[in-house]
């Protein structure tokens, strides 16, 4: 899992912060990113373009962090953090469709499992593929495997073969390295789709 993402933390209470920033940093998430007030944390999210906040709900007053979460970015995944356990606050909270709700004390693995889930669910699930001069979208669960020839390389579906003019480097690039795999110069494959590997095949 990359931990290259940028992650920023919107909480008044200095000492928290820092002592969250500290489990991301020893964990390997090294663009980690700490404010303190609502005031500055619009301009911080927008200067470090995060793809996950952690957000005090209580950031400046009651509910400070609900309202914020609601001029965020769509495309950003708010974790939020609070001391508040009412149901009253966790429902105006989860009308905000946040990826977790974390209680203070903030747990270290409860911390790190919502980062780690929020992560995969950032993971691209496609590849725009261009053939000719259109362009359209292929799914990585279509995708069986990509066999090159030279220049080109044909994408093979369950239902047909696509052709387009690109290496296999350079498609592979493009593709998530956890799923495809290169396992011969010339073959690249999914890895969901294998059902069994010998010693000179992969089926």
């Amino acid at each position: 899992m990359s931990k290259d993402l940028n992650i920023v933390i919107v909480e008044d209470e200095v000492l928290i912060a820092e002592y969250i920033k500290d489990i991301l940093n020893e964990e390997g998430y090294e663009n980690v990113y700490a404010t303190y007030s609502v005031d500055k944390a619009l301009s911080a999210i927008e200067t470090y373009t995060p793809k996950i906040v952690l957000l005090d709900i209580n950031i400046n007053g009651k509910d400070s962090g609900i309202e914020l979460a609601k001029q965020i970015s769509e495309g950003i995944k708010v974790i939020y953090l609070t001391a508040q356990n009412d149901m009253a606050t966790i429902e105006k909270a989860l009308a905000t469709n946040p990826e977790a709700y974390l209680t203070k004390p903030i747990k270290n693995a409860d911390l790190l499992a919502s980062i780690h889930l929020t992560s995969l669910k950032l993971k691209p699930k496609s590849v725009v593929v261009k053939d000719g001069y259109d362009s359209f979208k292929l799914n990585y669960d279509q995708i069986l495997y990509i066999n090159s020839d030279r220049n080109y390389i044909d994408i093979y579906t369950k239902d047909k073969k696509i052709t387009i003019r690109s290496t296999l480097d350079s498609f592979l690039s493009e593709l998530d390295a956890s799923i495809f795999k290169k396992v011969h110069r010339s073959y690249i494959v999914n890895t969901d789709k294998i059902t069994k590997v010998s010693s000179a095949a992969v089926f």
